[in-house]
């Protein structure tokens, strides 16, 4: 589902271009989690994907409750968009070179290009633990404000 406010913003767009964002995922207390993320868009396959840390809250809190929330904005501050929905969290990877590592290695790919040195970049995925978030979009709504 989609709303947008009666101009002709698509908060599509703006979820594309954006290379920042605040990831809501759900505290044990039920209060929300806030934490800042480099969000990438895929909008053809309708997921955002994020990296991050095993062991961090956002990622504690998805294991135990798979539902979040992204809002962007745009440069200015006067659009904003928020995409909703289920998660899935693949990793942390043990083997540079095995499936969990070649998710990283794809998320970059596509969100950034190449990586100077990709031996570098899986091992780092390794010995940070790293994870990829997926993030179904069922929701996306934001407005334009002037």
């Amino acid at each position: 589902m989609t709303a947008t406010s009666s101009n002709s913003f698509d908060p599509h767009d703006l979820l594309a271009e954006a290379r920042l964002g605040v990831l809501a995922t759900i505290k044990s207390s039920g209060i929300p989690q806030l934490s800042p993320v480099t969000p990438f868009y895929d909008r053809a396959a309708g997921v955002i994907h994020v990296s991050m840390t095993e062991g961090r809250a956002k990622t504690v809190n998805l294991r135990r409750d798979p539902r979040a929330a992204l809002e962007v904005t745009s440069a200015d501050g006067w659009a904003w968009a928020t995409a909703e929905g289920p998660v899935t969290l693949t990793g942390p990877g043990t083997d540079p070179h095995g499936p969990e590592v070649e998710a990283l290695v794809d998320y970059y790919r596509r969100a950034a290009g190449e990586h100077p040195d990709w031996d570098e970049y899986r091992s780092v995925m390794v010995s940070d633990r790293r994870v990829l978030m997926t993030l179904t979009v069922e929701r996306v709504y934001g407005e334009k404000l002037r």
